[in-house]
């Protein structure tokens, strides 16, 4: 089985973020969709799904996302085990870092899918995020403008911690990949 990562993009780094997060997997066992170019009822294509995005300006959602989250049926991710990563700059926008996967979060909690993948917050320094509940952010966070040579291995340490979340067929993949 494979996983859906779904993802947008402004500068690239949101596309090179999701592309480190496949060949972590093993490559063949994750398939990655620009959400310019994909409809959300691709969604109904996996039981397993990665959404990535960028937060914009204070705290909004890229114009992509903003209306491809309106496309979404909650039949497409009901039940369904979705992790979310979000990149930010925690230095010019530390009000409202990476807000975009907070709101995200609540439109897939609102639907009933099932979300794992929580961060920690240890390591950023930021006084507001939409994207933190109970003191740890809902999806992996990175921040390329301040912190890039911390990306790669956030990217392993997260991957790593939401294996056992999805399939044992995509576990096997990723373990020996």
């Amino acid at each position: 089985m494979t996983i859906g990562l779904f993802y947008s993009t402004m500068g690239g780094a949101t596309k090179q973020v999701a592309e480190s997060i496949r060949m972590i997997f093993g490559g063949e066992s994750v398939v990655l969709h620009d959400i310019d170019r994909v409809s959300a009822d691709k969604l109904s294509e996996y039981n397993q799904l990665i959404f990535g995005a960028p937060t914009m300006g204070d705290g909004e959602l890229s114009d992509e996302w903003d209306d491809w989250i309106d496309e979404i049926e909650p039949s497409n991710v009901k039940g369904k085990t979705v992790a979310l990563f979000g990149l930010g700059d925690q230095e010019v926008y530390p009000d409202t870092f990476v807000d975009a996967i907070g709101i995200i979060y609540g439109k897939l909690i609102e639907y009933g899918a099932n979300v794992v993948g929580d961060w920690s917050t240890d390591g950023y320094e930021y006084d507001s995020s939409a994207a933190e509940r109970e003191g740890r952010f809902v999806g992996l966070v990175i921040d390329e403008d301040n912190q890039p040579e911390k990306t790669e291995s956030r990217i392993r340490e997260w991957v790593a911690s939401i294996l056992g979340e999805f399939d044992s067929s995509v576990h096997k993949e990723a373990s020996s990949g």
